[in-house]
């Protein structure tokens, strides 16, 4: 709690820095702009996780994987909606982590172990159906 307070004031001044270098209506466009993209982003978080979800069970993305990037998804879109130029800049930082959780971490093969996969082809298996033939023996006595 007490280390909030410096990153506060450190927020608040590097906000009026940034309100004087571009203005006060860009200022206040950034801020709104910021604001509308990280409450798009938490509306839409359900469909980002279900995305990650299917990718955890097609075997693309491995649980640490999706877990690291559902949490920087959400801290990034909320770090968005707070207004100042320091969390927008942390928001960022965690939703291009985001992203290359999803794409460029996305390219290791597919792992034919996972757990969760269905397509499991496994030789040792033989699938018989046993039918019980002592009905017939009684009926031909």
């Amino acid at each position: 709690m007490i280390l909030l307070f410096p990153l506060f004031i450190l927020e608040l001044i590097i906000s009026i820095q940034m309100g004087i270098s571009i203005g006060v209506g860009y200022s206040l466009l950034w801020i709104l702009g910021s604001m509308f993209i990280g409450v798009v982003l938490i509306k839409n978080s359900h469909i980002a996780l279900s995305s990650g979800a299917d990718q955890i069970f097609t075997g693309k993305l491995s649980i640490q994987k999706f877990h690291n990037s559902a949490l920087s998804y959400l801290a990034g879109s909320i770090f968005l909606f707070i207004p100042g130029v320091l969390s927008d800049t942390f928001g960022l930082i965690l939703l291009i982590y985001t992203l290359y959780l999803h794409f460029i971490a996305k390219i290791t093969p597919e792992n034919r172990n996972n757990q969760f996969n269905t397509n499991k082809e496994n030789d040792d298996v033989i699938d018989v159906e046993v039918i019980s033939s002592d009905s017939d023996r009684l009926s031909k006595s």
